[in-house]
């Protein structure tokens, strides 16, 4: 645990100095992955309001109208879990008691097809490391074994270490984007 703490500091710092804005071109490997996996239905597509010199993922919002996929963003309760909830670009949105921002809207919670997980690091595994509180893991260790979720972390190259440590609680991501591609 102290490892986890010690390897969320420095990520945090490391993210903040080597932050960089990306392109649309960047969620190219992403677009094509789910255009493939979305012929002909409508999916749903879990984003997160970036924060924190996270991977800003708000362009994807424009990109998805044309493959016609539902957003959804996370909304935090009160016992450190979270539902997803359909977005629309403007919607209202609220600072949750995390400073992150969330609907304002409370529709009823959908279960993402596909979910980008911001992280602080990740590994050659595709473990990642996020803010401790276990928000991510505990949705997918709730959902995972009834609904079949394509994870997908964000991040930067930056990010990557060589292995985390890892519990029996944290879910391995089935992909990582960075600026350098995806990694399966």
């Amino acid at each position: 645990m102290k490892h986890k703490i010690a390897i969320r500091k420095k990520a945090l710092i490391n993210r903040k100095k080597n932050y960089f804005e990306v392109s649309t071109h960047f969620f190219s490997p992403l677009i094509k992955l789910l255009r493939k996996k979305c012929i002909n239905t409508t999916k749903t597509l879990s984003l997160y309001y970036p924060s924190n010199y996270e991977v800003n993922v708000l362009n994807l919002f424009h990109l998805m109208k044309k493959i016609k996929i539902k957003i959804l963003l996370p909304v935090t309760k009160p016992n450190n879990t979270m539902n997803f909830i359909e977005w629309q670009n403007l919607d209202p949105l609220k600072v949750n008691k995390f400073g992150m921002l969330e609907p304002c809207l409370i529709n009823k919670p959908l279960i993402p097809d596909f979910m980008l997980v911001p992280l602080l690091a990740f590994d050659n595994n595709n473990n990642r490391i996020g803010y401790g509180k276990g928000f991510y893991d505990k949705f997918l260790n709730r959902f995972l074994k009834k609904n079949k979720i394509t994870t997908i972390g964000i991040a930067f190259s930056f990010q990557k270490y060589n292995k985390l440590p890892v519990s029996n609680l944290d879910i391995k991501l089935d992909y990582i984007l960075t600026e350098k591609g995806m990694k399966k």
